[in-house]
C-alpha cells in the first residue's frame, strides 16, 4: 500500500501509510486499539475504499483480489440469532474457496462441539473469537486478514492458534494480523507499528527489540528519575520503570534500606510501550 489515507469526516483515521506486506510470512500490525489497524485491514480486504491512495493485493485491486483472501473482522462477523452450526453454513455459502476444515480447527481450537447448536448471542467472548477464526482459516486462500485474533483468548488457546498460524505460514500462506497484546510479537516475522501518526517503525521483533533501551525497575524509594530517559518513567503502585538513559550508570542508581533496583533487557512489554507510547513522542 501507497500514501493510504482514510477520513471519516473527523480528520484522517490513516494518512499517507505505506506498508509493503511479504508474502509467506506473517506480519504484525502492533498498536493501541484506535488507531486504525481494523480500518486499514478493512481496506485491503475491499470493505472500506481509502480516500487516497493505493491498495494491491497480488498485483491487483483488493476488489479483483476479493476471493484470494479471507478476512476475520472482530466481533462483527457472526450473527447472534444463528446457531454456531447456522454461523458456519452461512460463511460457507459465502466464501467460493470454503472448505470443510472448520471442525479440525474448532477441534484445535479446543471448542466444545455442542457448542455449535447454541445461539452465538450466548457465547462468551472467547467462544466467538474461537469460532471466527475457525471460519476464516477455513477458506482454502493464500492471504488471511486476521483483525486482533488472540483478543478474549487464554493463554493455552493463543499458544495453539501461535502454532495453528505457524504451520500455515510452512505451507506458504501469507497471514497480516492485528495486535494490540505484546504477546503475539512472537509469532511475527515483521512488526509494522502503527500509532496515531501511521506506520512508524518496521523490522523484525528482533531488530525492533535490539532498539530498545534497557529498563530500569525500582521498588522502594529509589530514585530513578535521572537514570532514565526523560518522559520515560512509568509509575505503578509497586513498581516504578523506564528505559536507561544513554550514559547513564546503573550502578549508580540510589538505593537504600528496602529498595530494589534493577537493570534488564526489555521484554516484548516494554517494547510496546517503547514503540507506542514513548519513541513517537519525541
Amino acid at each position: 500500500m501507497r500514501e493510504l489515507r482514510k477520513d471519516f469526516g473527523n480528520g484522517d483515521v490513516l494518512a499517507g501509510v505505506d506498508l509493503d506486506v511479504p508474502e509467506g510470512e506473517i506480519t504484525l500490525l502492533m498498536g493501541p486499539n484506535g488507531v486504525g489497524k481494523t480500518i486499514l485491514l478493512s481496506c485491503i480486504a475491499g470493505g472500506l475504499y481509502p480516500d487516497d491512495g493505493e491498495v494491491t493485493v497480488f498485483g491487483n485491486s483488493p476488489d479483483a483480489a476479493a476471493e484470494s483472501l479471507s478476512f476475520m473482522l472482530q466481533d462483527a462477523m457472526l450473527v447472534d440469532e444463528l446457531t454456531g452450526r447456522e454461523n458456519v453454513a452461512f460463511f460457507r455459502d459465502l466464501h467460493p474457496h470454503s472448505t470443510d476444515d472448520v471442525a479440525d480447527i474448532l477441534e484445535t481450537l479446543d471448542f466444545e462441539t455442542e457448542a455449535l447448536e447454541m445461539e452465538v448471542g450466548d457465547y462468551s467472548g472467547g467462544m466467538k473469537r474461537k469460532l471466527e477464526l475457525a471460519v476464516s482459516l477455513s477458506a482454502d486462500v493464500p492471504l488471511y486478514l486476521l483483525d486482533e485474533p488472540t483478543a478474549a483468548l487464554d493463554m493455552t488457546t493463543v499458544e495453539q492458534l501461535h502454532s495453528l498460524l505457524a504451520e500455515r505460514r510452512e505451507a506458504g500462506e501469507t497471514i497480516l494480523i492485528s495486535s494490540h497484546l505484546p504477546g503475539d510479537a512472537d509469532l511475527a516475522d515483521t512488526i509494522a507499528v502503527v500509532t496515531e501518526d501511521g506506520v512508524t517503525a518496521v523490522g523484525s521483533p528482533a531488530e525492533l527489540l535490539a532498539d530498545v533501551p534497557p529498563v530500569v525497575l525500582a521498588e522502594g524509594p529509589a530514585d530513578i528519575a535521572d537514570a532514565v530517559r526523560e518522559g520515560e518513567l512509568f509509575e505503578g503502585e509497586i513498581h516504578r520503570r523506564g528505559f536507561l538513559r544513554e550514559g547513564a550508570d546503573p550502578d549508580a542508581l540510589a538505593g537504600g534500606e528496602g529498595t530494589t533496583v534493577q537493570v534488564r533487557e526489555p521484554t516484548y512489554t516494554d517494547m510496546f510501550n517503547y514503540y507506542v507510547h514513548l519513541r513517537g513522542t519525541r
